[in-house]
């Protein structure tokens, strides 16, 4: 079944409400999502997770069912600063103030943020297909902006993406999902069947924007501003078919801003936690096993 064993919850915080499945028990372990997605992409590897871990799978704020604010001037409402406040008040809330995390895409970003605002919270931290952010930016070519194309029309000024991917659902949607060499064969058809239910809100497709947008500014800021390395231990894993591994050098990128890396490429495409659950699983244990 589909997050068999898992309860669904909404937890109130500052920002609003974020919705979470739980599930599990032992040492507690946060999972955030990437776009275009919700938390249904962890279904294949949560439930498994369970079996040691207190997991916890949250819609960022802007996706799926979490909360949805307009964006303000400068984006801060949607910077990873703020979406990171979110998880950390989630786990509080929940009575975790020490916990594990790991992120695919933007939730990659999150939590690059949550160890960079929560050293004495966060244990551990594993990002998925990602280089850091601002690393990213300094080094646009016209393969990775052709590559990456939404990182650069996301970020226009509202509202002309959002008037754009507005009645493009869910053409868009399987069209990000499915870019890789698989297409949408790694994809259950019940996962995707969410993503597209959660884009066909305008209000969505608003909130990703801002998030982007928000990416392409303060976020940029707040990442200059943070001279302190990153001490706790920290896995990258990315997809071997995929841009990280044909533009960028992501471990290098990880130790300019983190003392403690280690990681590899997985034989598969951006969306690791979907295609690959098993190599992804193998690497997760090991990693936390080392760092309890």
């Amino acid at each position: 079944m589909f997050f068999d064993g898992f309860q669904l919850k909404h937890v109130t915080v500052r920002g609003g409400s974020i919705r979470l499945r739980h599930g599990g028990s032992g040492p507690p372990l946060l999972l955030l999502h990437g776009y275009p997605e919700t938390h249904a992409m962890w279904h294949k590897v949560a439930p498994q997770l369970a079996r040691d871990y207190t997991v916890i799978c949250a819609d960022l704020r802007g996706y799926g069912d979490s909360s949805k604010p307009r964006g303000v001037p400068g984006h801060a409402n949607y910077s990873k600063r703020a979406m990171a406040r979110d998880m950390a008040e989630v786990m509080a809330e929940l009575g975790y103030l020490g916990f594990h995390v790991v992120g695919h895409d933007r939730g990659g970003r999150v939590t690059h943020r949550l160890a960079r605002d929560y050293p004495k919270r966060v244990r551990s931290i594993t990002v998925l297909d990602i280089s850091p952010t601002l690393k990213m930016y300094q080094s646009t070519t016209r393969a990775f902006a052709k590559a990456y194309y939404h990182w650069f029309f996301l970020i226009q000024e509202a509202p002309l993406p959002e008037k754009l991917l507005q009645g493009h659902v869910p053409g868009y949607i399987l069209s990000r999902l499915g870019r890789g060499p698989s297409k949408l064969n790694h994809f259950d058809k019940r996962a995707v069947a969410e993503y597209v239910r959660a884009f066909k809100d305008p209000r969505t497709i608003h909130a990703t924007c801002e998030d982007y947008r928000a990416s392409a500014t303060i976020d940029l800021v707040h990442d200059r501003k943070s001279k302190t390395r990153i001490k706790m231990p920290l896995l990258a894993l990315w997809g071997r078919q995929g841009v990280i591994e044909a533009l960028f050098d992501c471990l290098a990128d990880w130790r300019e801003v983190a003392t403690d890396v280690r990681g590899r490429a997985l034989q598969c495409g951006h969306f690791i936690p979907e295609e690959k659950p098993k190599e992804l699983l193998l690497e997760l244990r090991r990693f936390l096993r080392q760092n309890p």
